[in-house]
Parts: C-alpha cells; sequence; structure tokens
C-alpha cells in the first residue's frame, strides 16, 4: 500500500570499534528481506556481540516476512485470503496481532487504512501503467470493508466473511516488523540502534555521543538529488513513517496515479503528497501514514492530534504542516516542496 523512503542523516560510521576499543561504536548492517531493503544500525562496545544481535533481529523480520506476504503462495495472508467465506484460518500469534492492530487503526482513520483493500489494488499496475477498468473497480469495492475481518483471539482465528475477500499488510507489516527486531535487539543486549524497514523506522536509545538519531525526511518533489531532504528530525525511543506519492507512480495525461489509494473510491488519493507519522510504535506509524495521507491534510492533522501523535503533512500544494509536538524537534531544508 505504500511505502516511502527515509535518509539516515549523520550517523558517525567513522565511530567503529577500531576507532574507539572499548566504547560504544556503530555497527551496520543491510539486507534485502520483506521484498525491501532493511537496514539495521546498532550502538555496541563489541562487533562481535553486534552482529549476533543483528543476525537474530534479521531472523525475526524473515519469520514475519513468510507470514504475512501477501503475494507469497504459502504465507497466512494468504491462507486467510483463499479461505475467504469458507471458514477461519488459524493464525500465529503475531499475524493475529498485525490484524488486530489494522482493525484498530482503521477503525481510528474511519476507513481510510484498510487492510482489506487487496482485491483493489490488486487490479492497478504501477510498472506496466495499467489502471483498472471501470466496471471491475466497481465489483472489486463491493468487497472492501474491515468490518468484515473477523478475528477470534481466544482461538487465534481469522475470518474474511466474504468469497473474494483479500487482506493486504504491505501498509503495516514493517512497521511491525522494525518494532519486533528492536525488541530482539534489545533482549539480546543492545541498548541503541535504528530499524529502518524502507521507510519505516524503529530508533531506541541514543547515539554514542549521547546524542538523538538525526532522521532525513525526503522531498516529495526532487530537485535533481535522488536524495534531497525536506527536513531533519531527532528522534530516541520513537518510530516514523512516510507516506508519498512518488515512490510508485505513473503520470498519464497530466495526471499522477500512485499506490496510496482510497477504500472509498479504489483510486488515488490526492490530498497530500507526503505524510510523516511519529509515535512510539512503528506499526502504528506505519498504517497511521496511510490513513492519514487517504484523509487529507484537514482531517488527517485532526486524527493526528486526537491519537496524541507528531508528525508532518506536505499538502497536494506543497504546504508543510506539523504538530506543535514536533516544532522543537525538526528543521525544515530547502525550499518548499
Amino acid at each position: 500500500m505504500k511505502k516511502t523512503f527515509i535518509v539516515f542523516i549523520a550517523l558517525a560510521i567513522c565511530a567503529l570499534s577500531s576507532c574507539n576499543p572499548g566504547k560504544e561504536s556503530i555497527y551496520k548492517e543491510s539486507r534485502i528481506t520483506m521484498d525491501t531493503l532493511v537496514t539495521i544500525t546498532v550502538s555496541s562496545s563489541s562487533d562481535t556481540v553486534a552482529k549476533a544481535a543483528v543476525d537474530k533481529a534479521f531472523r525475526e523480520i524473515d519469520k514475519l516476512g513468510k507470514l504475512l506476504n501477501f503475494f507469497a503462495g504459502d504465507s497466512e495472508v494468504t491462507l486467510i485470503n483463499k479461505s475467504a467465506g469458507s471458514m477461519p484460518v488459524t493464525v500465529s500469534k503475531e499475524t493475529l496481532d498485525v490484524i488486530e492492530r489494522a482493525l484498530h487503526v482503521a477503525d481510528k482513520t474511519e476507513g481510510a487504512f484498510d487492510i482489506s483493500i487487496g482485491p483493489v489494488s490488486s487490479l492497478w499496475d504501477f510498472h506496466t501503467k495499467t489502471m483498472p477498468e471501470e466496471d471491475a473497480l466497481k465489483e472489486k469495492l463491493k468487497l472492501v470493508s474491515y468490518k468484515n475481518v473477523v478475528i477470534d483471539r481466544k482461538n487465534s482465528t481469522v475470518f474474511l466473511k466474504k468469497k473474494g475477500m483479500m487482506i493486504d499488510l504491505g501498509g503495516i507489516a514493517k512497521g511491525y516488523a522494525a518494532d519486533r527486531a528492536a525488541e530482539v535487539l534489545k533482549n539480546s543486549g543492545i541498548k541503541s540502534g535504528i530499524v529502518a524497514a524502507a521507510g519505516d523506522i524503529r530508533t531506541f536509545g541514543t547515539r554514542p555521543d549521547g546524542s538523538a538519531w538525526n532522521i532525513g525526511i525526503k522531498n516529495p518533489r526532487q530537485t535533481g538529488d535522488d536524495d534531497e531532504i525536506l527536513a531533519v528530525i531527532r528522534l530516541s525511543d520513537q518510530a516514523i513513517s512516510t507516506s508519498g506519492d512518488y515512490e510508485r507512480y505513473f503520470i498519464k495525461n497530466g495526471i499522477r496515479y500512485h499506490h496510496i489509494l482510497d477504500p472509498k473510491t479504489g483510486r488515488p488519493a490526492y490530498g497530500c503528497r507526503s505524510v510523516s507519522v511519529i509515535t512510539k510504535e512503528g506499526v502504528f506509524t506505519d498504517a497511521f501514514s496511510t490513513g492519514v495521507f487517504v484523509l487529507g491534510p484537514r482531517r488527517g492533522m485532526e486524527i493526528l492530534k486526537k491519537m496524541g501523535f507528531d508528525g508532518i503533512i506536505v499538502d497536494s500544494d506543497g504546504n508543510i504542516l506539523m504538530t506543535e509536538g514536533i516544532k522543537g524537534k525538526i528543521e525544515v531544508k530547502g525550499n518548499k516542496p
């Protein structure tokens, strides 16, 4: 359902253990998992301890990827979708947790975030610039309603009420995975670090010098440099996710068609260029950034304030809006996006 890319700024990579023996230093590793680039950065006095912890964290992400993959034939999500309208499917605790939280976000965003959008999102192909036929879109929209996703926590089952329904956890799974990986790192003795699953970033602790981690938010309208930064924000023990209309899109007849779809229309939402959400858990920053994007800047900002989250919205005209709580932690750079 999304995601954008957030750039790390000033990680002080030169502070490796070879530079400062016995002191906290940075260890960083990137791998392809969950169909995206995941980078884990930790602070540790031992490269050996750091590598072992990072390996465990990547194994956790790999496990979640196998459970939650919309496209894999043997994932738990696929089993749920294949059984739609037929029978409940017994799932793991992790899958049940993600779906339960997704339904919570759907309720809080008035259905703007809806994991049951699978039948509609499957009609779009942004690589081949394929748009859905109007009749097909109308039929598939009848299957979209998070209220027809039923979970039974006691029996650990998920049931989709209508045949043909499909859930797609792409708008929440990476944020959840970042949270789980961060917990694995902490349980392995790592006191500070960052897990970045594409545009879903979870921070904990501080850098070796005691300062917060600096996170850059990409400008949704680039002027030439692919990594042009709109703003830099300082975070510790928080997560941030950004949804933007510029990662997967095509332009046809002067109209930008992008992958953040409004569950009510099955078509791209146009009130925003990008939305960044900040709170304690990546599972919520991930999902709410999509929901707020779909709701648009005015209603989206109201939802952020109601939830007690911080956020930065770039509206369709390039205006930057932000919550009060973030203003002392962010530095806006460059020109209007």
